[in-house]
């Protein structure tokens, strides 16, 4: 298994793709943090993949501090941070307010930016670290309605660069993947349910993609195979885009 004894961080891991890393970061045989803010599921999370929860806000540095003093408290370590948690909404250009544009960068990058932070100490000090950030390939589409969304994805994915520059000197590599339109909970409770013909036809295999097909790449990226792989971004949309 590419993460026996290896304790991992999943944000998000309520549903969605972030349950999906965090069941298959366990399969590969890691020790899984759940976090999320909705912490019942979180917690259901966390009991379906033999591991624990915390309930954290990453937008709050106070949540993401003590998310990394829980891990750091029961596991000793903090091998893999992979960054799921994030907003999607569905608003038109110009329905969107500065009040909206400042909540969705609050979690979206903010929240990178805050645990990678808290991280970077107990990572620094073993030597040793993966971060995988969970983009998404609007970035490279400009997809309408998202404006603040792919703002705060460009900066994520931007950041992933610049983290990796900083940190692969002590032994800690960030990368990013960028899934398309992946049918979840959320998706499906949105407008963004609407798009899949449109995108399944812009795709090279024609089916709507599933957490699941997206859970492999970050998996790949927190294993010790890609110890020579930093400040990359892996696209995982079936095809649809080329960056």
């Amino acid at each position: 298994m590419k993460l026996q004894d290896r304790v991992a961080i999943v944000t998000g891991a309520a549903q969605g793709i972030g349950k999906a890393v965090a069941t298959k970061l366990a399969g590969e045989g890691a020790k899984v943090v759940a976090v999320d803010l909705n912490g019942e599921g979180a917690e259901r999370t966390a009991a379906e993949v033999e591991g624990t929860a915390v309930q954290a806000d990453v937008s709050s540095s106070d949540d993401v501090r003590r998310m990394v003093d829980e891990t750091l408290s029961r596991h000793g370590k903090v091998d893999v941070l992979a960054n799921v948690a994030a907003i999607v909404p569905f608003t038109a250009w110009d329905e969107i307010t500065f009040e909206e544009w400042r909540r969705i960068m609050s979690v979206n990058l903010d929240g990178v930016f805050l645990t990678i932070k808290a991280v970077e100490k107990p990572m620094r000090d073993a030597g040793y670290g993966r971060i995988v950030n969970v983009v998404s390939n609007v970035i490279l589409a400009g997809t309408p309605n998202l404006a603040h969304y792919v703002a705060s994805k460009g900066g994520v994915w931007a950041f992933t660069r610049a983290a990796a520059r900083e940190l692969g000197k002590y032994g800690i590599t960030v990368n990013s993947v960028a899934p398309g339109l992946t049918e979840t909970e959320g998706v499906l409770a949105s407008p963004h349910a609407e798009a899949f013909e449109f995108v399944q036809m812009l795709q090279c295999i024609p089916r709507r993609g599933v957490a699941d097909d997206i859970a492999p790449s970050v998996a790949f990226l927190a294993s010790e195979e890609a110890g020579w792989v930093t400040g990359q971004l892996l696209v995982a949309d079936a095809g649809m885009t080329h960056n």
